[in-house]
């Protein structure tokens, strides 16, 4: 059930975002109760307090307003995808917490009897770095 319910938020949260960033910037000014995008009173404080007043010019410029509604668009497209493979999505966040959590169910506590074997195996075996297999070939082409 949890899983679920954190792909119905993320669709959610993605949808809320998406439409935010793609309608924000070509509000006019005045609607909502909304300033405009290259007028706002937080990019006017963040243009003095930095100096750099081309940032206002910047953010205004239909470029900038282009690339903000991309960003929404391209979150408005991934909350459809996640809309149209919910099962999918679901299933794959059940088996991974089924597998951690029967990965922290299998593990056996350590013992110095385990420690003793392990030493004896190790020692018992030939010589391989951890990264290399016995049966690994310098070209690796399995020739």
């Amino acid at each position: 059930m949890s899983a679920k319910l954190s792909v119905i938020f993320y669709i959610i949260l993605c949808l809320e975002i998406g439409i935010v960033l793609t309608l924000l910037p070509w509000i006019p000014q005045g609607t909502l109760g909304l300033s405009d995008w290259g007028n706002n009173y937080f990019l006017l404080y963040a243009a003095r307090k930095t100096g750099l007043h081309a940032l206002q010019t910047v953010v205004a410029s239909g470029w900038m307003r282009g690339a903000v509604s991309g960003v929404g668009i391209l979150n408005i497209g991934i909350a459809f995808w996640e809309i149209f493979h919910f099962r999918q999505t679901v299933r794959t966040l059940e088996q991974s917490t089924d597998v951690q959590n029967g990965a922290k169910k299998d593990v056996a506590p350590v013992t110095n009897a385990s420690k003793a074997r392990r030493a004896t195996n190790a020692t018992a075996s030939t010589s391989v770095s951890h990264h290399a297999r016995p049966d690994d070939r310098p070209d690796n082409a399995g020739n």
